[in-house]
């Protein structure tokens, strides 16, 4: 579990790590560089939930080696079934890393909401829903692992 105790903000004990897949750990559908290894050692701290349309169709050919829980979703209303997803999970546990309209929720919703920006860009709408927007899933990821840097950006 992480936890968390940021001045001015929720207090974080976060159990499930739940992430999009295209545009947030993968681009045209194969794992970002290094990713893998970054949640893996992640894994050991909290549960790794990671859906997605599945895009590409290669999600779970890239993910074999990650211990962590995969679903793919149907395409229809993708927005909603996110957020109930981590509904049914706790979302109080949840932080959700994403970067589609489709994850808008999610990041809404969730105890920690963190928005990353790649290639292919990310929602608006996303971006206003998140409590964190980053440059890129390894400084979203790095929170988790140098916690200091997430209480520097969210303290009041």
């Amino acid at each position: 579990m992480f936890t968390l105790d940021i001045p001015g903000f929720d207090s974080l004990a976060i159990e499930y790590l739940v992430m999009d897949y295209n545009g947030t750990l993968a681009e045209d559908g194969i794992l970002i560089k290094g990713v893998g290894d970054i949640l893996t050692a992640l894994s050991a701290q909290m549960q790794l939930h990671i859906i997605t349309a599945d895009t590409f169709g290669l999600a779970a050919a890239q993910l074999k080696d990650v211990p962590c829980r995969l679903e793919i979703m149907k395409q229809a209303d993708q927005i909603t079934g996110k957020k109930k997803y981590i509904e049914e999970i706790g979302r109080s546990q949840v932080a959700s890393i994403g970067n589609g309209r489709n994850d808008s929720l999610m990041l809404k919703h969730s105890a920690l909401g963190i928005a990353v920006i790649h290639r292919e860009g990310a929602a608006a709408e996303t971006i206003m829903n998140a409590d964190v927007l980053c440059r890129n899933i390894y400084d979203a990821l790095d929170f988790f692992t140098n916690p200091d840097r997430l209480k520097a950006t969210l303290r009041s």
